[in-house]
């Protein structure tokens, strides 16, 4: 039966997954298709806004048309005799001047080029223009198709005192702000497969069953999807054959070792000897236990909203019947997703172990850190013992390994292997630290949301 519940549960994932992240169709279905895509739109709407811009600035048009006022004006100046020019030149404040009084031009892009270009087409290509902005402002023409001298064309203000580089700038500003938006929403659409599949790895990570959709992908994807659902199918495969093997174990290794128990009890005279075989069995017994929780590490119970204090307090209970042998330290936590068995497993390995190696005096300390964007529990058992040689901290956690003589060499070496598998499980980890007044320290860091932050301590 959980079989086919979960089986379902993954059925209705991979569904929900599909429509989630599912692809338009009218959307490119390779990369390059896609990229080639992005490019095009980027740049067509970039010059697209700035054709708009260009023709919907009236002030450059404005200045065309002063420009072709001023060569009307000199080909009326030019075309009447000399006695009427001076009535022509006074009517249109024009000014005629010396070579020698014609100062060099200065360059305010776009009006300079405006000038000069409307200027050569109007009087000719030999037609040179001059244009100061600064101190009276004016424009200098000459043009040896009418006539040798220069002649001095007052500006007024408008238009090009009414040209705000500002409105300009924060007009391509403009442009540059949606290109950087559509260009942000099309690399996002890019980058959703790999998401997908960095978000279902991490699922199939704490032991849920995912498959990614294959037909809804960009060609280039495809494959990869299809070898990590393969991958998937391995990996469930063979932990239904682990499990199917270790429980035909466990039934053909427990009956025997019940029987030379039950032989045992039986015997009528019970020797030291008698009871050291008990022990044994005892012992053969435990460690059965603790290969059988490697293996099955809960990846199939029910995860359900738990109260991370009252199972403390549920757990601890047992410790303390004949006495007061691990203190509490415990805060507020909100409940959250937890594995009850796993978690009850992961506190009663670490309080076991100190227990054995330190005697009574262990104390279990529960607690929220990170900031409020990224909240963890940080779950504590803390003993007084001997401690471990830091070069050995991080290797203990390797199954069957029982770390150095200080901690003592017995058991089957599984038991902090078994912790950091369930702490893995839910997201979080495991570290061990030795106390700087001696003892041990077992923290366990569990993520409130969806990730445990990178800097939790």
């Amino acid at each position: 039966m959980p079989a086919v519940c979960n089986s379902a549960s993954a059925a209705r994932f991979s569904r929900y997954l599909a429509v989630l992240m599912k692809t338009p169709l009218w959307f490119p279905q390779s990369f390059f298709s896609r990229t080639l895509w992005l490019v095009l739109i980027v740049v067509l709407f970039s010059k697209a806004l700035t054709l708009v811009y260009l023709l919907m600035n009236e002030d450059v048009l404005v200045d065309r048309q002063y420009s072709h006022g001023v060569a009307l004006t000199l080909r009326a100046y030019w075309a009447v005799d000399e006695e009427n020019r001076e009535k022509v030149a006074k009517a249109s404040t024009l000014i005629r001047v010396d070579g020698a009084g014609v100062p060099e031009g200065e360059q305010h892009w776009p009006y300079s080029e405006i000038y000069q270009r409307q200027m050569q087409a109007e009087l000719g290509e030999d037609t040179e223009v001059r244009l100061r902005m600064h101190v009276s402002p004016a424009l200098w023409v000459r043009a040896p198709s009418l006539g040798d001298a220069w002649i001095k064309v007052p500006l007024y203000p408008h238009p090009l005192r009414g040209q705000k580089i500002w409105n300009v700038l924060g007009w391509f500003l403009a442009i540059g702000l949606l290109s950087t938006a559509s260009a942000w929403i099309f690399v996002r659409q890019l980058n959703q497969p790999l998401k997908r599949l960095v978000f279902a790895a991490r699922q199939l990570g704490q032991g849920r069953s995912v498959r990614l959709p294959v037909s809804d992908t960009p060609s280039e994807m495809t494959e990869v999807y299809g070898a990590f659902n393969q991958m998937a199918e391995d990996v469930e495969q063979a932990g239904r054959e682990r499990e199917l093997m270790l429980a035909g174990v466990s039934h053909d290794l427990r009956t025997p070792l019940t029987r030379l128990r039950l032989s045992l009890e039986l015997m009528g005279n019970h020797t030291d000897l008698t009871d050291d075989m008990v022990r044994d069995i005892e012992d053969m017994d435990a460690i059965l236990d603790q290969f059988l929780a490697f293996i099955r590490d809960g990846r199939d119970e029910v995860v359900e909203e738990v109260d991370l204090t009252d199972l403390v307090r549920e757990v601890v209970a047992p410790y303390n019947q004949n006495g007061e042998q691990v203190r509490m330290r415990l805060e507020p936590i909100q409940p959250f997703a937890l594995r009850r068995v796993s978690m009850k497993r992961l506190l009663n390995n670490l309080i076991g172990n100190a227990l054995h190696h330190a005697g009574s005096d262990v104390e279990v300390a529960a607690y929220v850190s990170g900031d409020s964007a990224a909240p963890y529990v940080v779950l504590s058992v803390m003993d007084r013992g001997a401690g471990i040689d830091p070069g050995e901290l991080e290797g203990i956690f390797n199954p069957f390994t029982r770390g150095d003589r200080a901690r003592g060499g017995k058991g089957t070496g599984l038991g902090l292997a078994i912790v950091r598998r369930i702490a893995s499980m839910h997201g979080g980890n495991v570290e061990l630290r030795n106390r700087e007044e001696g003892g041990l320290e077992a923290r366990v860091r569990l993520p409130l949301g969806l990730m445990l932050p990178r800097d939790a301590v």
